[in-house]
């Protein structure tokens, strides 16, 4: 099984978060590094906690949207 976690950056409250379609993750922190610690520690327990299949891979992707001023 393969989970795919999205790392966005939320401009407006300057913080990153994840979220995945099928777990139910509300992460966020100031620090990419951290988050992405905290996502590798939560999935396993949200996993074995909403009996889903355990995870192979994790697959993380990163966006961050700016605004650019002219």
């Amino acid at each position: 099984m393969e989970y795919v976690v999205r790392f966005n950056w939320d401009d407006e409250a300057k913080v990153w978060y994840a979220i995945n379609d099928y777990l139910p993750l509300a992460l966020e922190s100031e620090s990419l590094d951290e988050l992405m610690s905290r996502v590798r520690t939560a999935i396993p327990e949200m996993i074995e906690v909403n009996n889903l299949e355990k995870a192979k891979y994790l697959y993380f992707f990163m966006e961050n949207r700016e605004e650019v001023t002219v």
